[in-house]
């Protein structure tokens, strides 16, 4: 085909055209990468996000947050810190890191009161919190500082002792001293005030925890309970023995509260191959410790209860947790061979916990009663939702209702691991020397191939 000026005028003007519409494209598409940000993680057990207890909590942080991490110019530490802050920073834009090199700013260092090679500062509403390594870099960890920071209420959780009760601080399985442990890394104090000596229990804590006396409290300290209830005080109470609650009656009373005796069984627990005396839990009322919780949750030997609220009391009650709906209360003795009689005992849903409120002065005052201890206990806190239905329990008992959230969960760490000696280890290195040596080079070889016969041809 002849070309002349006419035509070579137009092949200009169409290039032209296709050049400006392509640099348009890369500039549009350059703009929108900029304004708006979309991402995916495809990684097993999402490394590269956030869980969505981490990101309730973030978004529920009003205010900028300041990360300050005092570290040498190593730039393959600062690049591992900047990855793991920018996790954060995709949730909540405000989080501003910083970089300070000790060596280089040791006053500033020190006014900080840094301490380690490498330590992060995170500071949000005037409030500080450290954190180093490992720590640092486990979201868990690290959403727990926010936890703390973010805590409005600095009271202690007082808890009843010196009766057998499960103890905040104890180690053995039937003490709930995890999930003490798990409240002091949500930002809580436990203290225990002896309620012989002192003269009432103290009434600028968050609230009391009575955890399944074993022997009876004496009139003293239940009267002292009494009237911390009536100053607008708040309760956590945990029972598991409907039959005789060790002197706490008048405290039952006071309530409104009303036990049914026997033990919940449940024979769906099979199925998981559990006891028949383990109650299982997936159905929670209206109320805003169980908002959006979808969590399992499992209560070995559970305890019917309810509770009225009256015009006189004037308590406003839900009930929080139903257990074993194709199970039943029994009311006579469990054995291998248990069987509902249904002149007896109560088919389920069995309701085991209720949350109650009520306006006092200017403060609500607030109570959690759970016919259940053992679900907090050492041996079981680790199972389905129940570490995560007691720190909500606590959360809405402290005020902090913004904070009832489902905790960040452990990623699954996933490692190749090549045996060190045998045939086995001359088969994971074929395989490894194959896919990152041989593999490749093959590819190459291949294509180089492929494009020399088609020139050829």
């Amino acid at each position: 085909m002849k070309t002349n000026r006419k035509l070579r005028f137009q092949l200009f003007v169409q290039n032209s055209f296709f050049v400006v519409l392509f640099l348009v494209f890369i500039f549009l598409i350059g703009f929108l990468s900029h304004e708006y940000h979309a991402s995916r993680d495809v990684t097993q057990g999402s490394r590269n996000t956030l869980t969505e207890g981490s990101v309730n909590v973030l978004k529920q942080m009003n205010g900028p947050i300041t990360i300050t991490a005092y570290v040498t110019k190593d730039e393959s530490y600062r690049k591992f810190i900047h990855k793991f802050v920018e996790r954060y920073q995709r949730v909540k834009p405000d989080i501003k890191l910083e970089f300070v090199n000790p060596a280089e700013e040791p006053k500033a260092t020190q006014d900080a009161g840094v301490r380690s090679e490498i330590e992060l500062v995170v500071e949000f509403n005037k409030r500080t919190e450290h954190i180093v390594p490992p720590q640092a870099f486990i979201e868990q960890e690290m959403t727990n500082l926010m936890v703390r920071l973010s805590r409005t209420n600095q009271n202690a959780i007082m808890f009843l002792d010196g009766h057998g009760e499960r103890s905040l601080i104890g180690v053995k399985n039937h003490d709930i001293g995890d999930f003490g442990k798990h409240l002091e890394k949500k930002g809580f104090k436990l203290a225990n005030p002896d309620l012989l000596i002192a003269q009432a229990v103290p009434h600028n804590g968050a609230m009391l925890v009575i955890a399944s006396p074993q022997v009876d409290v004496t009139e003293i300290e239940v009267k002292k309970i009494k009237d911390y209830l009536d100053a607008g005080g708040n309760l956590f109470w945990l029972i598991d023995d409907e039959k005789n609650l060790h002197g706490l009656q008048p405290v039952a009373e006071y309530l409104g509260l009303e036990l049914t005796p026997g033990m919940v069984v449940d024979l769906s627990a099979k199925q998981y191959g559990a006891d028949a005396k383990i109650a299982f839990a997936n159905q929670y009322g209206v109320h805003a410790i169980t908002k959006n919780f979808m969590l399992r949750t499992l209560f070995p030997e559970a305890r019917m209860l309810t509770a009225a609220g009256t015009y006189d009391n004037g308590w406003q009650v839900s009930n929080i947790v139903e257990v074993a709906p194709n199970g039943w209360l029994e009311t006579g003795e469990i054995n291998d061979k248990v069987s509902f009689d249904n002149k007896k005992d109560i088919p389920g849903p069995i309701n085991i916990a209720v949350a109650m409120e009520r306006k006092y002065g200017e403060k609500g005052q607030r109570v959690v009663v759970v016919g259940n201890g053992n679900f907090l206990s050492n041996t079981f806190l680790g199972n389905g939702g129940n570490l995560d239905l007691g720190l909500n329990m606590v959360n809405w008992l402290a005020g902090d209702d913004r904070l009832i959230t489902i905790q960040p969960k452990p990623l699954k760490d996933v490692n190749v691991i090549i045996p060190s000696e045998g045939w086995s280890n001359l088969l994971a290195q074929s395989v490894f020397l194959g896919f990152s040596r041989i593999l490749p080079v093959v590819l190459v070889i291949i294509g180089v191939v492929i494009w020399w016969r088609r020139r050829k041809a």
